[in-house]
C-alpha cells in the first residue's frame, strides 16, 4: 500500500527547491548514512513498540550513537544501514521490556499509537526526512491495529524476533546478533509468535468490504439509529478506548453490541455532535472525529463477516498527534478520499 498517488507521483515536488536541500551538511557521509536508514528505522521501531513518539526517539538515539563514533570507526562499518538496524533493534529491545512496567501504571486500557494516510488529507505526502514522521511508515498489514494488538501480548523478545525475521526479513543469524540468543533459539521464538499471530486473526474481510460496513456505521451514528448500529456489530463485539487519564474514556473493555451501543448513546448525549470524516487508519477503514476542526478521537476496526468485531477509540491526545497536524489541511468532512471511493 503506498501513500502518494500517481498523479501527485508525477507532479514536480516543491520540496525539491527547498534551500535546506542543498545545506553543504547534506553532503556529509555520517548524515547520508542516517538519512538512507531513517525510513527503515522508524517502519521497524514503530511495529516493535506501537509508538510513533517512541519509534522516534529510537531513531534520535540511533543517531546519536551513529554520530558518536570515530570517523575512522564509521568507515570500517561495511553496511552503516545494517549497523543502525542491529543498534535500533536492541534499543527497542530494551524499550519493550520497560514499556511493560509502564503500561502496567497507564490510566485506562493502552492502545497502539494509530497513524493517518497523509494524501487523504492534504493530497500529498511530505518529502524525505523533512516531512511529518508519519509519512515514513509504510501502511501494509503489518501496521493494522488488529496486528500491533497482537503483537502486544508477546514477550519482548518473541515480537522483536518475529517482526525482524517474518515482516523484515532478516535472516535468524542477524536476528541472534540483535535479541542476544542463538539463531536457533530466535527460530523457536518467532515460531511461538507466529502461532500467537495464527490463534488471534480472524477471517478479516477485503477492503472494500469493510469500508461499506464502516461507512454504514457511520450513517447509523449520525443519526443515532440503535437497531442499525447493534446490527453493524458482532454481538460479542469488543471496544476498547484509550484516553490515557487526559481525557474522558471508558476505563476497561466493554464487551457486547447492545452494551456498547448503550455507552455510544450515552456518551452522545454528553458531547456535542463531532464531525465524523472516513478515513483510514493504520491502513484499515476507520472514521477521525473532529471538534472544532481539531482531531480529538480516531476510531479503528476490526470486520469479519460484515460485522465489526473490534472497535479501538484512540482519544489520548498525545497520541493524536498526526491527526492534528493533518487535520489542519485543508480536508472537508464530506469529501470522498481514500477508502470511501470503495464504500
Amino acid at each position: 500500500m503506498t501513500t502518494q498517488s500517481d498523479a501527485v507521483h508525477d507532479q514536480p515536488d516543491p520540496a525539491l527547491h527547498d534551500p535546506a536541500l542543498h545545506d553543504p551538511a547534506l553532503h556529509d557521509p555520517a548524515l547520508l548514512a542516517i538519512m538512507g536508514a531513517h525510513g527503515q528505522l522508524l517502519n521497524l521501531a514503530y511495529r516493535l513498540l506501537g509508538s510513533l513518539a517512541e519509534a522516534e526517539d529510537v531513531v534520535q538515539e540511533t543517531s546519536a550513537r551513529w554520530y558518536a563514533l570515530s570517523p575512522q570507526d564509521r568507515a570500517a562499518i561495511e553496511s552503516p544501514a545494517a549497523w543502525m538496524t542491529r543498534v535500533a533493534g536492541r534499543i527497542c529491545l530494551d524499550l519493550l521490556g520497560s514499556a511493560r512496567a509502564r503500561r502496567v501504571s497507564y490510566v485506562g486500557e493502552w492502545v497502539p499509537e494509530p497513524l493517518p494516510e497523509r494524501a487523504e488529507w492534504n493530497g500529498r505526502p511530505g518529502f524525505g526526512s523533512f516531512a511529518d514522521p508519519a509519512d515514513r511508515i509504510t501502511l501494509d498489514e503489518s501496521v493494522t491495529m488488529a496486528f500491533l494488538v497482537v503483537l502486544e501480548t508477546m514477550t519482548p523478545a518473541e515480537r522483536v524476533a518475529f517482526v525482524l525475521h517474518d515482516v523484515f526479513r532478516y535472516s535468524f543469524t542477524e536476528v541472534a546478533e540483535i535479541v542476544g540468543r542463538t539463531p536457533a533459539a530466535c527460530r523457536r521464538l518467532a515460531s511461538v509468535a507466529r502461532r500467537r499471530i495464527s490463534s488471534a486473526r480472524a477471517s478479516t474481510a477485503p477492503t472494500a468490504r469493510q469500508a461499506r460496513v464502516v461507512k454504514a456505521f457511520k450513517r447509523a451514528w449520525e443519526v443515532k439509529d440503535i437497531e442499525a448500529l447493534i446490527g453493524l456489530l458482532d454481538p460479542d463485539v469488543r471496544g476498547i478506548a484509550d484516553g490515557g487519564g487526559v481525557v474522558n474514556a471508558v476505563p476497561r473493555p466493554l464487551v457486547g453490541a447492545e452494551r456498547i451501543v448503550r455507552y455510544l448513546m450515552g456518551f452522545a448525549r454528553r458531547m456535542p455532535d463531532p464531525t465524523l470524516l472516513e478515513r483510514t487508519v493504520n491502513g484499515r477503514p476507520g472514521l477521525v472525529a473532529l471538534q472544532d476542526g481539531v482531531a480529538v478521537t480516531v476510531v479503528a476496526f476490526d470486520v469479519v463477516d460484515d460485522r465489526i468485531t473490534r472497535i479501538w477509540a484512540v482519544r489520548n491526545p498525545e497520541k493524536l498527534r498526526p491527526w492534528k497536524a493533518a487535520g489542519s489541511s485543508r480536508a472537508h468532512p464530506d469529501s470522498h478520499t481514500g477508502w470511501a471511493r470503495l464504500a
